[in-house]
C-alpha cells in the first residue's frame, strides 16, 4: 500500500507541480498564487489538447476564457488590487 501511495503522490507532484511563492506573504496572496499556478497548469492542457487535435481551437478558447472568468472573480473576492 506504501508504494502505491508513493506512485499516486509522485505522479500528482509530476502532474500538478508548483512552485514555491516569492513575494509579500500575505494568505490572500498566497491563495492567489495557488489559484495562478492551476490556472496556468490547466492552460497548459488546454493547449495540448487544441495542438494535439483532441478538441478544436473554439472549444480552447472557451475553456481558457471560462478559466479566466474564475481567475478573476478569485482575485476579486480575495480583494487583491
Amino acid at each position: 500500500m506504501r508504494q502505491e501511495s508513493d506512485f499516486l503522490s509522485e505522479l500528482c507532484d509530476f502532474l500538478y507541480p508548483h512552485s514555491s511563492y516569492y513575494g509579500q506573504f500575505k494568505p490572500e496572496y498566497l491563495v492567489f498564487n495557488a489559484n495562478l499556478q492551476e490556472f496556468s497548469q490547466r492552460v497548459s492542457y488546454i493547449c495540448n489538447l487544441q495542438t494535439g487535435g483532441k478538441i478544436s481551437p473554439d472549444e480552447a478558447y472557451k475553456e481558457i476564457h471560462s478559466l479566466w472568468k474564475q481567475l478573476k472573480l478569485a482575485k476579486k473576492q480575495l480583494q487583491i488590487k
